[in-house]
């Protein structure tokens, strides 16, 4: 893959236990700019496995729209903002998109 087609937005993916704290880690990545928007979706049933059991849980979803660039800085400010000891935090590539969509998303991403 060449850097050409390697794409330059993402979606990036966490969840928490609480509606609150989803809204507030939205919140938190718009206003820094590290992510475009967020959307919070829940609650949602968890079943997985942690601590030598399986554990079945509500969470919320927050679901950032970020460039490339601007993942390093948003997995930082998750990872101190989370209150999880191993916080789901996924980027997906989004490989296709409307032209106008994916520009609004890169320029508000920049820093300033």
């Amino acid at each position: 893959m060449t850097s050409a087609d390697t794409p330059t937005v993402l979606t990036v993916q966490t969840t928490t236990d609480s509606q609150d704290k989803a809204a507030a880690l939205a919140r938190g990545a718009v206003e820094a700019r590290l992510a475009a928007c967020a959307q919070v979706a829940g609650p949602v049933t968890s079943v997985y496995h942690w601590a030598g059991g399986i554990e079945t849980t509500q969470e919320w979803q927050v679901l950032f729209k970020t460039t490339a660039a601007r993942y390093p800085a948003l997995e930082r400010h998750l990872l101190a903002a989370h209150d999880y000891e191993t916080p789901e935090i996924i980027a997906t590539p989004v490989v296709a998109g409307s032209p106008a969509y994916l520009s609004w998303i890169t320029a508000e991403t920049v820093a300033r």
